[in-house]
């Protein structure tokens, strides 16, 4: 994971990219869970619990996040990519 603070004009308070080759992934176009980490580390340094972050992949995308004292809350528009079911165990 990459990320900086962008410019003082621009529409984004900060910017990211995330990679895991290992992990079989070259670019992660946009990554809500590495904003569930990045949102309170900018959060602090800009004073703020609302922030409009960009992840500057190929295909990009925009995230309006908002920290609150349980959680980080992120929106923006979603591409789906795969649907399953999960099938839990039965417990006794």
């Amino acid at each position: 994971m990459v990320t900086g603070r962008d410019t003082e004009d621009a529409r984004a308070d900060f910017v990211s990219r995330y990679f895991a080759p290992g992990a079989g992934i070259p670019e992660d176009p946009v990554t809500g869970s590495i904003h569930a980490t990045l949102v309170p580390y900018w959060a602090e340094k800009l004073g703020r619990n609302r922030l409009m972050a960009f992840q500057a992949s190929p295909r990009g995308g925009w995230l309006d996040c908002t920290l609150t004292e349980t959680r980080v809350l992120l929106a923006g528009n979603a591409v789906t990519f795969m649907e399953a079911t999960v099938f839990l165990p039965e417990t006794a």
